[in-house]
C-alpha cells in the first residue's frame, strides 16, 4: 500500500496506507542534521527543531500544544546527525488538522528573540541531563573516540558555548539553506487516503520554494583508541567497538545477523556469557550507528568498577571467537527468526512505518519493503558472518570508552588478546 508522488515544486509526499487501524502518522522530514553543521554552529538544528514549537503568526507557542492536546494527538519532533523530523499522531480524522498545525509549524515560525532566549536555557539544561545520565553519555564519547574531528563524531546537541551564541538570523539562515522542497519529504502511515492526503499537502505547502544544496553524507575514518573518564557514579558504563558498515553497504543485512546474534536479545552470546552465567552486568548489549556513508559497531555494558576489566574480557573473547569459528545453524536461524519477528512487530506501529518511510528515502531513495529485508535476512550464511567478523573485529579495529569511578591504570586492555 505504498506510494509516492513528487508535486510540482519538488516535495515529495510518500504514504502506506493502513486500512485495519483509525490512527496516523504524520512527518515532515527535512534533509539536514549535525552532521551539515559547522564547529561554530554545532547544534544549530536541534536548536531550530525547538524553537519550530515556539510561536507561528497564526499560534503561540501554547495554541500549538493545546491544537493537538484538544484532539487527544501527540506532536513531537526529533533530531540526528543526517535528518530532522517533526511529526504527530492522530485519529484519522484529525490528519488535516495535524497536517496544518505542523506546515504552519514548519513554514512560519517567528524565532522570537525573547523565545530563543529561554529556548536555549532548556537545551541547557537538556545538556545538563546528558551529562547527569552516564549510559546516555557513553555511547556521545564512543562516537567522539572514534570519529575524531568529524561532524558525525559531535553530539547532536551541540555545546555551550555554540548553543548560547546562535541568533534568531543564524537559525532563519540555517533553514533557508537547508529546508526546501528538494530536501523535504512528507510521509504518512496508518489510515490515509494517498491522494487526498496529497491534495492536503498541496494546499499547505502551496508557497513552499526554493532549493537547497545536496546533501553531502559526512565520512569519517575511524580512528580506534582507548578512553578513560573519571565520574562519580555507582556504575562503570563500557564500550568496546569497531568500525562498522554504512546504512547503504549491502553487507549490513549480515552484520545485522551479527548484532542480534552477539547482543541482540536475552538467548545472546553476550547476554548469556556475561549476565546469565557471570552476573557481572543488569545491562549488556551490542549495537550499530550507521549512516549514509560511514558506520559503527559496539558492546555495551553498564557494572560496577570493580567488574570492568571481567566484562572487557570476556566481550573481547566473544568478539574472538566470532572471528575464529562459523556460527551454528541453530544459532543463526534463531538470530534470523529474532530480526523477522522484531520487524514484524515494529511494523504494527502507525509511528514506526511513518520513520522508515522517510528513512529509507534519504538514505536509500526508495522504499524497502519488508518482504524484501526478510529475503535478505534469510540469505545472510555462516560465512558472511565469520568474514564481517574477521574484518570489523581485528585487533588494530578496536576501541574501548569507560565512563566511571574506574582507575585507567588498573584497566588492561590488550585488542591482541581479542
Amino acid at each position: 500500500m505504498y506510494r509516492k508522488t513528487t508535486l510540482p515544486n519538488g516535495l515529495r509526499v510518500l504514504t502506506e496506507t493502513m486500512s485495519s487501524v483509525r490512527s496516523a502518522s504524520i512527518g515532515i522530514w527535512a534533509d539536514v542534521g549535525s552532521s551539515l553543521e559547522t564547529p561554530q554552529t554545532r547544534g544549530i538544528s536541534h536548536l531550530v527543531e525547538h524553537m519550530l514549537f515556539k510561536g507561528t503568526q497564526r499560534r503561540s507557542a501554547r495554541e500549538i500544544a493545546e491544537a493537538m492536546d484538544g484532539v487527544g494527538g501527540n506532536l513531537n519532533a526529533f533530531t540526528d546527525k543526517e535528518t530532522t523530523c517533526y511529526y504527530a499522531k492522530v485519529i484519522d480524522t484529525h490528519v488535516p488538522l495535524a497536517l496544518d498545525v505542523l506546515s504552519d509549524m514548519f513554514l512560519h515560525s517567528t524565532f522570537d528573540a525573547g523565545e530563543l532566549a529561554k529556548e536555549q536555557k532548556v537545551v541547557l539544561e537538556e545538556i545538563k541531563m546528558y551529562e547527569d545520565s552516564p549510559d546516555e553519555l557513553i555511547h556521545d564519547l564512543f562516537l567522539q573516540t572514534m570519529w575524531r574531528g568529524s561532524h558525525l563524531g559531535d553530539p547532536t546537541i551541540g555545546f555551550v558555548d555554540t548553543v548560547t551564541a546562535l541568533t534568531p538570523n543564524d537559525l532563519r539562515a540555517h533553514m533557508a539553506r537547508h529546508y526546501a522542497p528538494n530536501s523535504v519529504v512528507v510521509s504518512a502511515a496508518g489510515n490515509v487516503d494517498h491522494d487526498r492526503f496529497v491534495e492536503l499537502v498541496a494546499e499547505y505547502f502551496a508557497d513552499f520554494r526554493g532549493t537547497s544544496d545536496a546533501f553531502t553524507p559526512d565520512r569519517p575514518i575511524a580512528t580506534p583508541a582507548t578512553l578513560i573518564r573519571q565520574k562519580e557514579s555507582e556504575q562503570a558504563y563500557v564500550v568496546v567497538g569497531s568500525r562498522g558498515l554504512s546504512a547503504r553497504d549491502d553487507r549490513r543485512f549480515a552484520l545485522s545477523v551479527l548484532d542480534t546474534l552477539l547482543g541482540g536479545g536475552m538467548s545472546s552470546r553476550l547476554f548469556q556469557e556475561i549476565r546469565e552465567k557471570r552476573g557481572l552486568v543488569y545491562t549488556v548489549y551490542s549495537f550499530q550507528a550507521a549512516y549514509r556513508e560511514a558506520g559503527l559497531f559496539g558492546v555495551y555494558a553498564g557494572t560496577s568498577a570493580e567488574n570492568v576489566q571481567a566484562c572487557i574480557d570476556v566481550v573481547a573473547e566473544q568478539l574472538g571467537a566470532l572471528r575464529a569459528m562459523p556460527v551454528a545453524d541453530a544459532e543463526l536461524r534463531l538470530a534470523k527468526e529474532h530480526i523477522k519477528g522484531s520487524l514484524t512487530l515494529a511494523l504494527e506501529s502507525t509511528s514506526s512505518r511513518m520513520i522508515r518511510l522517510g528513512r529509507n528515502e534519504f538514505t536509500l531513495g526508495r522504499e524497502m519493503t519488508p518482504e524484501e529485508i526478510e529475503a535478505r535476512v534469510d540469505e545472510v550464511s555462516a560465512e558472511q558472518i565469520t568474514e564481517l567478523a574477521q574484518e570489523l573485529f581485528a585487533p588494530e579495529q578496536l576501541g574501548l570508552c569507560i565512563l566511571g569511578p574506574v582507575d585507567a591504570g588498573a584497566i588492561a586492555w590488550n585488542r591482541d588478546a581479542a
